[in-house]
């Protein structure tokens, strides 16, 4: 059996994690662990309105590079992350992480150490619009 990264992007497009749960799935896990990063109400004590992600034009090559370093992984068989880009308001989906492991254990280190890495090398650039309406950019 080999390991897919079954899906990996970054778009503008809404983030669906129920669908790429059950498109990463794979009948040698026994875990499919999904993380989605939602766009909170709040940061660093200030409210937040909503939010703008912009990406670099590598941005796309880079997320399936990450994909693919997960995918290695023992006891992995499925990898699937989008991340979106674009106007996004409170409660929206900004990034699902999906894998699909033969253990939990597995599965949710996978998952920690791929958002972790996409947070860390992935070139999205987030504008927060706070309700006072001010904005700030982060991850610069």
């Amino acid at each position: 059996m080999t390991t897919q990264v079954v899906f990996a992007e970054v778009t503008e497009s809404q983030l669906d994690a129920a669908a790429l749960s059950a498109q990463v799935g794979h009948e040698a896990a026994g875990a499919v662990i999904t993380f989605s990063g939602v766009v909170r109400n709040h940061d660093v004590g200030q409210a937040v309105d909503s939010i703008e992600y912009s990406s670099h034009p590598q941005a796309a090559a880079i997320i399936a590079q990450l994909a693919a370093e997960t995918a290695v992984r023992d006891g992995v068989h499925g990898v699937g992350i989008a991340h979106r880009v674009g106007h996004l308001r409170v409660g929206d989906v900004a990034l699902v992480a999906v894998v699909a492991a033969e253990h939990r254990s597995q599965g949710f280190g996978a998952v920690i150490d791929l958002v972790d890495e996409v947070k860390k090398r992935l070139p999205v650039w987030k504008k927060q619009h706070f309700t006072d309406g001010h904005t700030e950019w982060t991850g610069l």
